[in-house]
């Protein structure tokens, strides 16, 4: 695999994580929304989901920024 081939193979990989990423987090919002329980006892599972989600994106950009130095 060329230099060129990863570049592009790296941006793919981005792409497919960040709309990976933000679908499932709607999702788990959406099915949080759905729950009974009052707004306040909801508060914690949606800041706990979003944190977990895009610290885990994030860690993920970094890798793969780290990769598309190297090449």
């Amino acid at each position: 695999m060329n230099k060129e081939e990863q570049k592009t193979l790296i941006i793919w990989l981005k792409r497919l994580l960040g709309f990976t990423a933000i679908t499932l987090w709607m999702y788990i919002i959406y099915t949080i929304s759905q729950s009974p329980a009052p707004f306040r006892e909801q508060v914690p599972y949606c800041m706990g989901s979003t944190m977990m989600i895009f610290g885990v994106l994030s860690m993920s950009f970094k890798g793969l920024e780290y990769w598309e130095r190297k090449t």
